[in-house]
């Protein structure tokens, strides 16, 4: 066993070492900046929670956070809400050797540029784009809609349409897992086809369901080119706020305060939804 144990660990290690050195080593070096303060080109390496102080009293920060998880939770729910029933026709409806081809054209979004993709939507969403121009041509409206471009909700679509395909992808695989006689059952003692699905699909779906909102809601918290391309001022999100702090601001440690805070928040949020699922899945069963 010390042979096999030290084989093993000989086997770990390089990963291991490489996952320190490339994940954990800069968050500890963002850790320990945001106790730091800096004076234009002058850091002071002085411990100090100034920069978490202003962080929670400066309404600029807060209001910044919380339209960033407000938007992220908004893409988050949309996009998992429309990726079920894509992802539940696929696993019962879509015959075995079909479903190969329709997890292929699901993918199909992957196949070009995420920053080409936001450019479409900004051409699209335009106060003279495909959309206002479409619906002003059949005389659905007399004017082009201004609230589709340059503002939270040209966030939220855009980035709903990206993350699809995370979404759908976690929630069939957990479907394809359902033993199907298990539905049988539910039938056979007098479940109908709504009560089965809320008692027996979707409990045993939940895993799958889960998967899709933290891949969903982790990364947009932290979105920086859809918020830059087509957010505008009122779009602006968390990431862009840093970005300005290490840049044109010229504040590391703050920009360092703000990722610590972001990433916190995420990390309860997360747990809040995985402690909700868990409830709510044995509840349902």
């Amino acid at each position: 066993m010390d042979q096999d144990n030290k084989r093993g660990l000989t086997l770990i290690a390089p990963p291991f070492l490489y996952a320190i050195a490339l994940l954990a080593g800069p968050l500890l070096a963002v850790l320990i900046f945001s106790f730091w303060t800096q004076d234009y080109l002058t850091i002071d390496r002085t411990l100090t929670l100034a920069n978490y102080a202003k962080a929670a009293t400066d309404p600029i920060y807060r209001t910044i956070l919380g339209r960033s998880l407000l938007i992220s939770g908004a893409v988050t729910i949309i996009t998992v809400l429309l990726a079920f029933p894509v992802a539940y026709y696929v696993s019962f409806h879509v015959r075995p050797d079909r479903k190969s081809l329709w997890l292929f054209l699901i993918t199909i979004p992957f196949w070009t540029s995420y920053l080409l993709r936001i450019f479409l939507w900004k051409v699209m969403l335009g106060y003279n784009g495909v959309i206002n121009s479409a619906l002003t041509g059949i005389g659905v409206i007399d004017e082009p809609l201004t609230f589709i471009l340059y503002n939270a909700n040209a966030v939220v679509i855009t980035l709903s349409h990206a993350f699809a395909p995370f979404a759908i992808l976690p929630i069939f695989v957990a479907l394809e897992k359902i033993d199907r006689s298990l539905l049988e059952a539910a039938r056979d003692l007098g479940e109908n086809a709504v009560t089965s699905f809320l008692r027996v699909t979707l409990p045993l779906a939940m895993p799958g369901v889960v998967a899709a909102l933290l891949i969903v809601f982790i990364p947009t918290v932290g979105d920086y080119v859809t918020p830059a391309q087509v957010g505008g001022p009122g779009g602006l999100m968390i990431a862009n706020l840093i970005q300005s702090h290490f840049g044109g601001l010229n504040d590391a440690p703050m920009g360092a305060t703000l990722s610590i805070v972001a990433m916190a928040s995420v990390t309860i949020i997360a747990l809040i939804i995985v402690w909700i699922a868990r409830r709510f899945s044995g509840g349902m069963r």
